[in-house]
Order: C-alpha cells, then sequence, then structure tokens
C-alpha cells in the first residue's frame, strides 16, 4: 500500500477492494500524522492486534476530522459498510465483528482511532480473561500504576497465575490474565477482581482506591475492578488513543515495568520498530497458556475463605 494514494483509490486485500479516502487529512495535528500514515500501521500491527478483536462486539470510537475534533462512539455498523463487513447482532445492536485485516483497513478509513472489546467472545457470554484497570489520577501519578502492577505481580506469581501487562495508551496500565475458553463466569472473575482490590488497599490504603467518583478519590490510583463485568469493554492491545500524542496501548515484558516506564515511551511512530526489535509480549503465549491456568483452585480458596 503506497503513501502517495489519494481521494477515491482502492487498495486489494485478501482479494478484497478497499475504498481510502481522504488520505491526506491530519489525524493528529501536533504530530501532523496524516490518516494514510494511521492506515499503515493498522496493517503493519494486524496480526498482533486481530486475534484481540476477532469474535467480539467491537465498539469503536471515531474521530472524523482528526483527534482534536469531535468524536463519536459506533457500535451499529453503518448501512453503507461494503458486504464483507462481518456483524453479529446482540441486543438490537448490529455489532462489526473484526475478523481481517480488510474490515481492519476500512474501520481505519472511517477514522476508528480506538477499538474497544467486551471480555467475552461471541458465542459466549463468559470471560475468557481477567482485566485489572490501574487508573491513576493523571500521568504525573503514573507511578501509582506502576506500584499497583508490582503488587499485583507478586501475587499472581504466588497463586501460579501467568499473567500479561500493558499500558492504557493514556495514563494507567492494564494486566491480563488469560482464562480457559467458557469455563467462568463473571461472577467468578468477580470474586477475584475484588479480592485483589481490596488487597491493594489493605496493603496501601493512601495510594490505592476503589471510590468510583472521582471527587473523593483525590491523588489515589482508583482500581477499577468494576470494569471487568458484562457489557463493559476494554481497550484492545495496540489501539492508539484519541489524545494528542496518538499513544498506544502497548503490551509490555513484565521486567518493562520499574519506575523508568512512562506512558509517553510508546507513540504511534515507535511501535512498529518495538514490534520488529522484540515482538509482541503477547504474541502466541497469551492464548497457549489459558487452558493451563490453576483459576479453579484459586476459586475455591476464595469461596472458602468468603465463608468464614
Amino acid at each position: 500500500m503506497g503513501r502517495g494514494y489519494d481521494e477515491g483509490n482502492e487498495v486489494v486485500i485478501n482479494n478484497m477492494k478497499v475504498k481510502l479516502t481522504n488520505v491526506t487529512k491530519i489525524l493528529w495535528s501536533k504530530k501532523n500524522i496524516r490518516k494514510i500514515d494511521y492506515l499503515h500501521y493498522l496493517i503493519k500491527v494486524s496480526y498482533y492486534i486481530l486475534p484481540f478483536l476477532q469474535d467480539r462486539l467491537l465498539t469503536t470510537i471515531r474521530y472524523p476530522d482528526g483527534v482534536h475534533n469531535e468524536k463519536f462512539y459506533q457500535k451499529n455498523c453503518p448501512d453503507y459498510a461494503p458486504e464483507y463487513i462481518k456483524t453479529k447482532k446482540e441486543d438490537g445492536i448490529t455489532y462489526i465483528n473484526c475478523r481481517d485485516q480488510e474490515t481492519l483497513l476500512w474501520l481505519g478509513n472511517q477514522s476508528a482511532i480506538e477499538f474497544h472489546v467486551p471480555f467475552s467472545t461471541i458465542d459466549a457470554n463468559m470471560p475468557t480473561e481477567i482485566v485489572l484497570d490501574l487508573d491513576p489520577p493523571s500521568r504525573q501519578e503514573f507511578s501509582l500504576a506502576v506500584e499497583a502492577s508490582l503488587i499485583i505481580k507478586e501475587v499472581l506469581d504466588q497463586l501460579k497465575l501467568l499473567s500479561f501487562i500493558k499500558t492504557s495508551g493514556n495514563k494507567g496500565l492494564q494486566i491480563y490474565i488469560p482464562l480457559p475458553d467458557k469455563t467462568y463466569s463473571y461472577k467468578d472473575t468477580r470474586l477475584f477482581t475484588a479480592f485483589i482490590a481490596n488487597y491493594l488497599i489493605n496493603k496501601e490504603p493512601n495510594w490505592f482506591t476503589t471510590e468510583r467518583l472521582k471527587v473523593k478519590r483525590g491523588k489515589k490510583l482508583y482500581v477499577d475492578y468494576v470494569q471487568h463485568a458484562e457489557g463493559k469493554t476494554i481497550i484492545a492491545p495496540y489501539s492508539l488513543r484519541g489524545n494528542e500524542d496518538a499513544l498506544v496501548a502497548t503490551p509490555l515484558q513484565w521486567k518493562e515495568v520499574n519506575h523508568d516506564l512512562r506512558p509517553e515511551q510508546f507513540p504511534f511512530e515507535t511501535i512498529e520498530q518495538r514490534l520488529i526489535r522484540n515482538g509482541c509480549p503477547f504474541n502466541d503465549k497469551f492464548f497457549k497458556v489459558k487452558s493451563s491456568q490453576p483459576f479453579g483452585t484459586v476459586l475455591e480458596l476464595l469461596r472458602k475463605n468468603e465463608i468464614r
């Protein structure tokens, strides 16, 4: 896909024609990032992002005139979508099922910048992973997300649960715990996420909180364990965010999680080289460990303590 494409040009991907429009439009004015640059990015990371989008009810945030202008959430597939766009109807909404490069590129051409997905796939209303969302009040308090992550990692290691971590692409960190498919309910996972949240608060009450009202949190990090629930969504790995710095929700190696870590280290323009140099920390292993996670044993322990 050449960088010289202009209004009305088409590219052929997997024998499907994707029409590109307004490719020179600036989507991130601070960095002069054009739509064509963004489309190139989506193709380059498609191998890594698509496993987290396929068979999920997709919600996108679109910025038709760039991230410096108005945005809107889109769940329903528009009537003008081409025939190759796969959909799934749920609760009266026709969601896009982004399974392939042509769909991803088409969405990018619609200036869909953020890709948000639920924790369940379209064939079962049961979580396929737990995600712990660690949300400091601003980037200035990002070190709190690092502290929380390292404490949680110690607990997960003791429980022999394999975990993965990524930046949120904004100001926080998100820890993933893959689960066996079609095995556990959201009631099960809520028991676990509440345990982790309470553990953090009991350990460092001056740093962490589960207070949902922002005005009452002060400078504490919000442990959003309620976010892991039916109908809720999380930003997909390698999705960009609609902030002026063009930051990416970036998978990390656990060894990168230290007090030198900053979300600003992972803007759009660095991700391709990062993948070439280091590969993806989530790649392959994330899905392979699902069946071997001893989550059932952990739940038994939590339920016994709950009864007491």
